[in-house]
């Protein structure tokens, strides 16, 4: 009897610890676990286009009846096989570029991401070289006449340095 309840506890223990590992893996949730993927593909989408009518907020954030209408156009592209591009490319050749909260990376449009890099390294540089260019004007050569000024301005008598 000692024995059974030693051994007892772990038994039951590892019994729930299957059971859990059963339901969690296989727990029967595959159609529920496609729209659940489904739906934050959509709501992915759906946060790189723009409200047409708010100013600063995407599709996905508005309760406008346009931004409502735009998720539920995304999401029947979705659930027709689209891949995100071409829902994206969809929404700007019907709305124009500026439907896309993000511009696109290539072309004319890509000018957005690379002039402020190109501009905060032209800034550094100039930096670099006005440091530079200070630090060289600094040196300048001590003579006589200077340390007698500082002798006299500290109450030292004339020879003395």
């Amino acid at each position: 009897m000692s024995a059974l309840r030693r051994w007892g506890g772990w038994v039951a223990l590892v019994i729930v610890l299957v059971v859990a590992f059963v339901v969690a893996a296989g727990g029967g949730g595959g159609h529920r676990d496609a729209a659940a993927a489904q739906a934050a593909r959509v709501s992915h989408i759906t946060s790189e286009i723009r409200c047409p009518t708010c100013k600063g907020l995407s599709a996905a954030e508005s309760d406008a009846e346009t931004a409502k209408a735009i998720r539920t156009e995304v999401a029947a592209e979705v659930a027709a096989g689209r891949t995100d591009g071409e829902i994206l490319a969809g929404m700007k050749n019907r709305y124009g570029t500026d439907i896309l909260l993000r511009p696109s990376a290539s072309g004319f449009e890509g000018l957005v991401w690379v002039l402020p890099v190109v501009a905060f390294v032209l800034a550094l540089a100039g930096l670099a070289v006005a440091f530079r260019r200070w630090r060289a004007s600094t040196t300048a050569e001590v003579t006589d006449d200077d340390r007698a000024r500082v002798a006299r301005a500290l109450g030292h008598p004339e020879g003395v340095g």
